[in-house]
């Protein structure tokens, strides 16, 4: 039935909504909140004009306005706001009398939903923006919105299961922005206030995903205001119901340790130490125990059926390895016999073969004795005789020569060794010798004999002391003015030999540069550059001897052994074959 003495402000507002466009009504609905203000707060006035608005459908009207894209309407998404606000403040106090399901089953749900819907779009703007000021408004107005979520649930208890089972909820919370993160774990712990009993009659797995998105925030941040606000809430949930405690404990094994040692000293402490005391509670640490035990009967049973099922596939490979070992003797003893068989029967052929021999020895013998004459038969007889001894002291001789060269073998090879080893000691010795004379630009002379020295003597004695030292001073400027003469020699020299390298580096390059058609910008940095062959030439050279000083000491040995400064040239031309050497020293 119509109320009566309806307040002329809505009849007026519900007019101008009905007749104005979608775009103009939710700045229109903003006159609501003047509305409400006008009464206090619980008074009759004010549930009297909350009953007028839902009666005339603007309370309604207000739900669905929330769907509206407010980027071009006026006001923008801060209209958005107070109509959330407006809206929880219509439903909260609102009393029904006819057809209440419509509104607690319908609604109030759909009221609830819309405004997770607007938190949802105003998340994301908010983490889309670049400017200070559009961030600052966007998280003011979601701040609003869930303000208004959280009063409007507050109202009406039964929203909060509603609230955890919506979708849009589960989505706002799941995020890495600090802020709108911080906002909905506070929406959380005042859901957990308002029915701390809420999270027993939600879906499992709703449970574990708002549980799973706390346990993340707390391992992978380090913000102490997210940190502080997850810990509230899990400590919340925790003073709820053991339940919920063993399922903690059992879901989030390290949740403890996580909590130790990222989060001590940040401010919460407190909250920290309830929270781990009531996860490792004595109900928490008997059903630990029972698990671990199950877990060890588990383990012992697997291990024992492995170790059974083990035993019983290695039972056929035992019983062929057994049966392979056993015919392996046995061919073994066949062969064994076989070859003593064979040795008996060539025993036997031998046998006969030197009765044989000795048969038929004896026979040429009688025959040679019928044919021989009597006369000579001992001198034939003398002569058989030499030639055996003969063949005897040949087949000795050879014997015992080959054993002694069997036994001195060993001191030969020793004996070859300590040459080759003193050769290369003296030819090492001798380059050594030949270094110091090089470098030395002193040469001594020829010693003398004694006649030169005693003539020299007597003619020193009989010089006068002034003409000795002019002679000596005139000794001491040839052998400076010679020394001087010899090092600029050597620089002389050792230019020569650079600009020869440089001319045949230069040459070598140009017989291996391609054509002008093909040439390309590195070709011409080689020319263009004086550093670059030089460098490419002196790696090379430094290759080639570090490949010649990892020899093995075999191989510098003998003959082969040869000077650091003897290296053959064709050696290095061989090695790398890009750049010739040219004018390098030899000794």
């Amino acid at each position: 039935m119509k109320p009566a003495a309806v307040d002329f402000r809505i009849l007026a507002l519900a007019v101008q909504v009905t007749e104005s466009s979608d775009q103009d009504v939710p700045v229109l609905l903003l006159k609501l909140k003047e509305i409400l203000n006008s009464t206090s707060l619980g008074s009759k006035e004010s549930q009297k004009i909350k009953q007028d608005l839902y009666y005339y459908n603007l309370v309604q009207y207000c739900m669905l306005v929330l769907k509206q894209d407010y980027s071009r309407l006026p006001g923008g998404w801060a209209t958005a706001a107070q109509l959330s606000e407006i809206l929880s403040q219509c439903c909260v106090g609102l009393e029904v009398k006819e057809d209440p399901e419509e509104f607690y089953n319908k609604l109030l749900p759909s009221a609830v939903d819309n405004l997770l819907f607007l938190g949802r779009r105003l998340q994301a703007r908010f983490i889309r923006a670049i400017k200070d000021e559009e961030k600052s408004e966007f998280l003011r107005c979601f701040r609003t919105v869930t303000d208004a979520i959280c009063w409007l649930f507050g109202g009406h208890i039964q929203l909060t299961e509603c609230v955890l089972q919506s979708n849009h909820f589960l989505q706002l919370l799941i995020t890495d922005d600090v802020e709108t993160a911080t906002a909905m774990i506070s929406v959380l712990q005042n859901i957990l206030r308002a029915n701390s009993s809420v999270l027993l009659h939600v879906d499992e797995k709703i449970l574990h995903s708002v549980l799973d998105e706390l346990v993340y925030k707390l391992s992978s941040t380090t913000n102490p205001v997210t940190g502080n606000a997850a810990t509230k809430v899990l400590l919340s949930v925790a003073e709820s119901h053991p339940q919920l405690v063993e399922l903690l404990s059992t879901r989030y094994r390290g949740l403890r340790t996580l909590l130790s040692k990222q989060w001590v000293g940040k401010g919460f402490d407190r909250n920290l130490n309830q929270l781990s005391d009531l996860l490792y509670s004595e109900s928490c640490r008997k059903g630990e125990m029972q698990r671990l035990h199950q877990a060890a009967c588990l383990i012992q049973a697997v291990w024992r059926g492995f170790q059974t099922r083990k035993r019983l596939k290695t039972l056929p490979i035992a019983v062929t390895a057994l049966q392979r070992s056993f015919r392996a003797k046995r061919k073994q003893e066949l062969q064994h016999l076989k070859r003593l068989k064979e040795d008996e029967t060539l025993r036997q052929q031998l046998q006969l073969q030197r009765q044989r021999a000795m048969r038929l020895f004896h026979e040429r013998q009688l025959t040679l004795l019928e044919i021989v004459h009597a006369g000579q038969v001992d001198r034939y007889i003398q002569e058989m005789e030499g030639k055996a001894a003969l063949t005897i002291q040949r087949h000795w001789r050879g014997y015992r020569a080959r054993r002694k060269v069997h036994q001195q073998r060993q001191s030969l090879k020793q004996h070859k060794a300590a040459v080759i080893i003193q050769r290369a000691a003296r030819k090492f010795l001798g380059k050594c010798q030949r270094k110091r004379k090089a470098l030395s630009p002193w040469k001594e002379p020829k010693e003398l004999t004694s006649a030169q020295k005693l003539a020299l003597q007597q003619k020193a004695s009989q010089m006068p002391e002034e003409m000795s030292k002019e002679l000596h001073l005139q000794a001491q400027e040839k052998l400076a003015q010679y020394l001087l003469r010899s090092s600029l020699d050597r620089r002389a020299e050792q230019r020569r030999e650079a600009l020869l390298a440089q001319v045949n580096t230069d040459v070598e390059l140009l017989m291996s540069a391609p054509s002008l058609m093909e040439a390309t910008e590195k070709d011409l940095d080689v020319f263009m550059s004086w550093s670059v062959p030089v460098a490419c030439k002196a790696r090379q050279s430094h290759n080639t001897m570090l490949k010649y000083t990892r020899w093995p000491w075999w191989k510098k040995l003998g003959d082969e052994v040869m000077d650091d400064d003897m290296i053959p040239d064709d050696v290095l031309n061989t090695e790398f074959g890009t750049l010739f050497i040219g004018g390098s020293k030899s000794s």
